[in-house]
Formats: C-alpha cells, structure tokens, sequence
C-alpha cells in the first residue's frame, strides 16, 4: 500500500500539521451511489416521488455493520444518545453518536433484526467509531462489516435494499405482496411476503412522502425487483437514479456528512486517529475557513437531533451535551437560493473566466464535507451544508445551521460560493468566489413550500 492508504490518520497530521489543511486539500471526491446515475432523468424521477412513486436502489452506497452478542446493546448504548429503552426486535432508529465534547461523529441508522443482533447501516464514519470501541475490548461482542460496492474488495452486498416513496408506495407494495401491509408504526419493521421470498419492510419516509425500505438476503434481490416492477406499473412507478436519490434530503432536511468531531486534544480521539487509516477520510470543501477544526463541528441539537439525547444512560459526551442543550444558539434551517444570483453563476460558464465555481445539477456538492459561509450583511451567521436543486419546486437550497436570531423564515441572508485560495481536489477549478443571496425557510423545506413558497 501507498503512504496515503497505509498510514493512520494521526501519522497525516503529523505529516501535514493541520487537519483543515489536510482535509481541504485531500484528492478524494464527493460521495458517489455507485448505482446507475438515471434510468429516465433525474428531474421526473424526482417528480415520481412527489406524485406516484420512485424506486430507489440503495444495495450499493451504503455500509452494514452486523453486531452480535450478549454484550452488543451495552456496546452501542455506550456510544449514542439514544436511549435503548424499549427498543426491541423488529424496531429501528436514528443512531447518533458524539465525541466527548458533544460534538458529532456521525450517524446511521439502527436495526433490531435479532436478540442480540443489530445492523448499523449509513456512512462509514460513526461505523468505525462503534468498531474501534469494540476493539479496544471489554465487550463480549462480535462484528461482520459488508464494505458498500465503491470500497468492496470481492462479492455482492449481503443484502438488497429497495426503498419506496411516493403517495402510491403503499399500493405498489400492497400489490406486490398480494395482501395488505400490517399496520406499523414509523421505524417499525414488518415482514411481507415477495414472490415467494420473506422480504423485511422498514416503515418510514423520505423527501416528505411515505415509503417503505425493503430488503433482504442478496440473493433474493432480482426477483423482488422484478415483483415490484411488475407491481408498479399499475401505480406509476418510476426507477430513480442515483443523481436523483442524492437530493432526496434536501427535501426531508437531512445533513447527509457533517464534519466528524475526531480532531480534539482528547486523549481518546488521539488514541482513534492512531487507530483510523487517513484513507478513511473525507474531503473537506466550501468557502467557510477557519484554522480551528473545531469550527466545522456541530452539535446534535443544531441539526434538529436534539429530541433523540436522552439523558437515562451514560455514553461518551454525555456531560458535554447537557451543558450544549442550554448554550446552544444555532439552529437548522433551509436557504432557498436566489434564482438570478445561481443563474448567473452557472452563466459565467459562457463569459472569459475564471467564472464561479461550477453548479453541478441537481447535486452541488463538491466535497465529502461540504460547508459555505452564510453572512448578513457582510458578517457571519451560519454555516450551509449541502446544496442542489429540487425540480418539484424549481428552487435551488441548502441545509444550513444559522445563528436563531436570523432563523426566521423570511430572513434575508448571503452565501458565500467558491473557495478562496482554490484548494488542490481535483474536482475544483480556478474560479472566484461569489456571494448568493439567499432567503431563510423552514425545515423540512417540502411542505412549506407547497403551501406558501410557491404562491410568492
């Protein structure tokens, strides 16, 4: 192996003597779903979510960590601020955890599929987190990772995952399984039948529509595929791509990659860094700067997580939060961009350059971790997340957290577009940056949209 993948991450700051340097200036791209881009385009399959249903691949792009044994609980219980009470078999959740000073590490997503068997499943960052504890010891508790396909070294997923949303996700379902769906509450599993293959149905919903996320042994996947595909003929069904699946939380109000909290003095998150390969990494983009890391972080109360902390057990960064719950002053929102000001920066394309950094459409992120300033009136007040456009309401937004004071729907505000200097990621050109007006909307974005958005 080369320097860049053998070594850990606290042997490259050592080389590079700051993580905002290393980070900003690091090749990797912009997270990818190595699935098939568009199966139509991604404007009506962003459509098909809004008014019949979209099918949404999600076999490939993310990582699974299977945790088994009498000891698994306690191991997660230790690291999230959830609460594990009544979480029994057949549940799932959100699963947040945080560094000692209660700031994010990242999150997931949780299943009960056994007694004594979870699959933690999203972006490998808070999946590390939970196996680097694990191997420092005192758990009676064992792993099997199932890489997501960009980084597996050999074979198929271990498991399928359809998800399905979209106002006729029920009755393409319902079709599909040739019965009614059992009543289940949001997060909740249920088992359905798929052509003759048990098939496992997560309740729950994206982009503000309901849905449903099916999955099950690999093996089985083409042929529930296949039924669904059948099944949804009749119910406008639409295959989605990956350019389209990436905008998704744009609607629901989901940061997908906040910074990673690992870049402390902490004891322990030295001892990580040594532990965590510098492959492991994100790039870091956007036209915020600070030479603190510390700046890039967030909080879970800011990204709207603050009702999943819960105080009924100890976990790494308890003490943190609960002086975070009281000290915390920024709060999430939704910038929808000023049309002119976007069209103008993708305009410069056609003007003697160098122009704005490109727009990239319908997903505009550049880097792993991407984070803009957000300014009122020259000054900084926010931080803006993730960017692209939503063809249902022909608007171009970003998640962002802002100071309360200007958290105000209506809220006029500027964001910062471009980097200055350029970094060196291969995906940034020579550019110079812009200031985009913005306007300050609640998350999520979807539904105040129809109501009030669109009648402006």
């Amino acid at each position: 192996m080369t320097r860049e993948t053998s070594e850990t991450v606290e042997a490259a700051l050592a080389r590079t003597g700051s993580p905002v340097h290393l980070l900003r200036d690091l090749q990797s791209r912009a997270t990818t779903f190595p699935v098939q881009p568009e199966f139509t385009n991604w404007r009506s399959e962003q459509h098909a979510w809004a008014t019949t249903c979209a099918l949404l691949d999600q076999s490939h792009h993310m990582t699974d960590l299977f945790i088994s044994g009498p000891d698994a609980e306690r191991l997660l219980s230790d690291l999230a601020v959830n609460s594990f009470t009544g979480f029994g078999v057949g549940k799932a959740k959100q699963f947040i955890a945080v560094s000692p000073e209660g700031l994010l590490i990242g999150d997931a997503i949780l299943f009960h599929l056994e007694e004594d068997l979870y699959d933690l499943v999203g972006h490998p960052f808070v999946l590390d987190w939970v196996q680097f504890h694990l191997e420092r010891g005192g758990y009676d508790a064992t792993t099997r990772r199932d890489d997501n396909s960009a980084v597996r070294t050999s074979g198929p997923p271990a498991l399928y995952r359809y998800e399905l949303q979209g106002p006729t996700a029920l009755a393409v379902v319902e079709a599909a399984s040739g019965a009614p769906v059992p009543e289940v509450k949001f997060f909740g599993t249920t088992q359905l039948t798929i052509d003759g293959h048990r098939v496992t149905a997560l309740r729950h919903g994206m982009a503000g529509q309901p849905g449903f996320e099916l999955f099950g042994p690999w093996p089985d996947g083409e042929a529930v595929l296949a039924a669904l595909l059948r099944a949804g003929e009749a119910h406008g069904l639409v295959r989605a791509g990956a350019k389209a699946y990436s905008t998704s939380n744009l609607e629901s109000g989901w940061v997908p990659a906040p910074f990673p909290a690992i870049f402390s003095d902490h004891p322990l998150m030295a001892e990580y860094r040594a532990w965590l390969p510098a492959a492991k990494l994100g790039s870091l983009g956007g036209s915020f700067s600070s030479d603190d890391v510390a700046a890039y972080s967030l909080d879970p109360f800011e990204v709207g997580y603050g009702r999943s902390v819960k105080l009924d057990h100890d976990f790494i960064g308890r003490e943190a939060l609960e002086r975070r719950a009281a000290s915390t002053t920024r709060t999430k929102v939704t910038l929808v961009w000023d049309d002119g000001d976007v069209a103008d920066a993708i305009g410069s394309l056609f003007r003697p350059g160098p122009g704005a950094k490109h727009v990239e459409l319908p997903k505009a992120r550049y880097a792993t971790h991407h984070v803009d300033a957000v300014l009122r009136d020259g000054a900084p007040v926010g931080l803006s997340l993730d960017c692209g456009y939503l063809a249902n309401e022909r608007a171009f937004v970003s998640l962002a957290v802002v100071d309360a004071e200007h958290a105000e729907p209506g809220t006029r505000v500027e964001v910062l577009w471009g980097e200055s200097p350029n970094s060196t990621k291969p995906q940034v050109e020579p550019h110079e940056q812009r200031t985009v007006r913005a306007t300050v909307a609640p998350v999520p974005f979807v539904q105040f949209a129809r109501e009030s958005y669109r009648s402006r």
